[in-house]
C-alpha cells in the first residue's frame, strides 16, 4: 500500500492556490479540468513522486464545506520551524499554535484547514518571540 494523496475542497481556488504554492511552498503537479462535472482538481506536492494534496475546486458551488476541523490537519516537515513560521506570519497566515516548543507549529490555510508544521530532526531550542505568543489565532 502506498499513500497517495490527501484532497481538500476549497471555495476560492486563486486564493487556495496563493497559500500552498506561494506561502507554504508546494508545487502543482497535475492539473485536470472536468467541464462535464464542473470541477476542477489541482495536485500539489513539496517535491515531484512525493505525497501530494488534492485541490478539488467545484465551480459556482456555494455549498459550505464545514470548518475544516474534521478533516483533521496535513502535515510537513520543515528545515526550520521558526524561519517557516514567521515567513508565514509575514504573509499574513494565521498561525493557530506557535512553534513554542521548537518542534511543532499549527498554521490555518483559508479555507480553515488545519495544517501541522513538524521541524525536522527533533526540535530547536525554544526561543524568543514564540515562547510568549499565545494561541490567539489573529496576530
Amino acid at each position: 500500500m502506498k499513500f497517495l494523496h490527501s484532497m481538500v475542497r476549497v471555495h476560492d481556488l486563486d486564493n487556495s492556490l496563493d497559500f500552498y504554492i506561494n506561502k507554504l511552498g508546494l508545487i502543482e503537479t497535475k492539473r485536470t479540468e472536468v467541464p462535464a462535472g464542473k470541477f476542477t482538481l489541482i495536485f500539489l506536492a513539496t517535491e515531484i513522486g512525493g505525497p501530494e494534496i488534492e485541490l478539488t475546486h467545484n465551480w459556482g458551488s456555494e455549498e459550505e464545506y464545514g470548518t475544516g476541523r474534521n478533516f483533521g490537519h496535513l502535515a510537513f516537515e520543515v528545515d526550520d520551524i521558526y524561519q517557516t513560521c514567521q515567513r508565514l506570519l509575514d504573509n499574513g497566515v494565521t498561525i493557530n499554535r506557535p512553534p513554542r516548543d521548537g518542534h511543532m507549529a499549527f498554521v490555518k490555510s483559508p479555507d480553515n484547514i488545519s495544517i501541522e508544521l513538524l521541524q525536522k530532526d527533533g526540535s530547536l531550542d525554544p526561543q524568543e518571540p514564540w515562547l510568549s505568543m499565545e494561541n490567539s489565532g489573529s496576530w
